[in-house]
Order: C-alpha cells, then sequence, then structure tokens
C-alpha cells in the first residue's frame, strides 16, 4: 500500500538530537486527535509489535491484519531494517517508527484501525509510540502497553474487563485494563483519531482469552519470532 507524505518523513525537522526529538514530539502531539474519525462498522484491524535481531542492530516490526468481526488472520508481514538509535527512555518512537511504517507498507490495503504494542498518550509528551505512528500514517491509532511509563493508576479489579484510569497532572491518558484473571493489567491510551472511551472499548472487543488483545498478540508472536515463520 502507498504511504502518505508524513509516513515517507516521520520526524519533519529533526536535527539527530535528543533535545531536538522531545521538541518534535510536542509538536507533533498538538496534531493527535482524541476524536473518533474511524470507518463504522469496522471492517480490518492491523496489529503492530516491534522485536531486534542481532543483538539490537536489527530492527524487526512485524504487523498482523485481522478481520475485526472474527479476529482471524488476513496476512501478516514482517520488516527489518538496521536499527539507527539506541534506546532512550520516552523517544521509543524514534527507534522504533521506521521499521513500523515499513511494515505497513506491506500491507495490501489500509487498516481501519491500528493497535500498537506501546504506549498512545500516556507518555510524558503525549506522543508515545501509538499517537507518533497515528500522526505519521495518517490512521486511527491506539496504544496497548504492557508497563506503565507514566502517571499511576488504582489497580483494577480482578475480573476480565475491570478498568481504572490513568491519570497524570490531572489528567486522565489512559486505562489500566484486567484483561486476564491473574494477569498484570495492560495499559491502554488512544494514539490518534481515537476517544479515550473508546480506546478501551475496542482493546476489550480484541480480546480472546489472552492477556494481549488478538491483534497485537499475534504481532508479538511473530515480531519475538515465537510462532515459527518469518
Amino acid at each position: 500500500m502507498a504511504l502518505p507524505a508524513s509516513a515517507t518523513d516521520p520526524f519533519p525537522g529533526w536535527d539527530g538530537s535528543i533535545a531536538g526529538a522531545r521538541a518534535l514530539q510536542a509538536e507533533l502531539a498538538a496534531q493527535v486527535s482524541l476524536r473518533d474519525d474511524f470507518v463504522v462498522p469496522l471492517r480490518s484491524i492491523a496489529g503492530f509489535d516491534v522485536g531486534f535481531e542481532d543483538q539490537g542492530r536489527t530492527t524487526r516490526a512485524a504487523v498482523v491484519l485481522v478481520d475485526a468481526d472474527t479476529l482471524r488472520p488476513l496476512e501478516s508481514h514482517v520488516a527489518r531494517i538496521p536499527t539507527s538509535m539506541p534506546y532512550v527512555p520516552g523517544l521509543l518512537s524514534f527507534r522504533e517508527l521506521p521499521a513500523l511504517l515499513r511494515a505497513l507498507a506491506m500491507l495490501s490495503r489500509p487498516p481501519d484501525l491500528a493497535m500498537v504494542d506501546g504506549q498512545g498518550i500516556a507518555h510524558p509528551r503525549r506522543l508515545g509510540i501509538a499517537a507518533h505512528f497515528g500522526v505519521a500514517a495518517g490512521l486511527p491509532a491506539l496504544g496497548v502497553a504492557k508497563t506503565l511509563l507514566v502517571g499511576r493508576f488504582d489497580p483494577p479489579g480482578p475480573e476480565p474487563g475491570a478498568h481504572t484510569p490513568i491519570v497524570h497532572r490531572g489528567e486522565v491518558l489512559g486505562y489500566a485494563l484486567r484483561s486476564k484473571p491473574r494477569c498484570n493489567p495492560l495499559l491502554v491510551s488512544p494514539g490518534h483519531r481515537v476517544s479515550l472511551r473508546t480506546a478501551l472499548a475496542l482493546t476489550m472487543r480484541c480480546l480472546a482469552g489472552y492477556r494481549l488483545p488478538e491483534p497485537t498478540r499475534l504481532a508479538d508472536r511473530l515480531a519475538s519470532r515465537r510462532d515459527g515463520q518469518d
């Protein structure tokens, strides 16, 4: 599929510095929309995740497109590119986004929604990997993370579907969601063109008995090379 111009230059004007990256995050965060703006009913959802090979020298991004109703896989791809930046807390998208966009371009058609393993707006500058991806690709997106980056939350109840808000500086950024009994909660936040409550509802809709929602669970398996395929 062809990508928008913004996806071919996801770091406009960046000088390569950490200070410049943080300034660009603040600029791009202003472009994030938290209003629902996607096809209804959803037809397809793409799950995205990133892993690394060759002791971190190669970034491996996986995408799995699933049917929005059945959650059955429709197609999957892996993109590999040289890793261009070390891990810097809060700047994950500058390390992973190029590979994710390469994986997106491998799909035969654009997804109606992107579900990214990582933070949406639950980020110090409100631009986690899912938010940056959504703005760069021009796609509705949300983030489903396994660990908290910023803010706090009260533990949700033990039953699947229980959730509590993630709050940072008095602002609700997402929800801690108990997706499976006896498992740590997931951290769900909108990325772009998806509202707070809808990000939570869409994540719950994609649960299929595992801790992770099905789109990112399948992408995680592929990115981690645990499914025996390439």
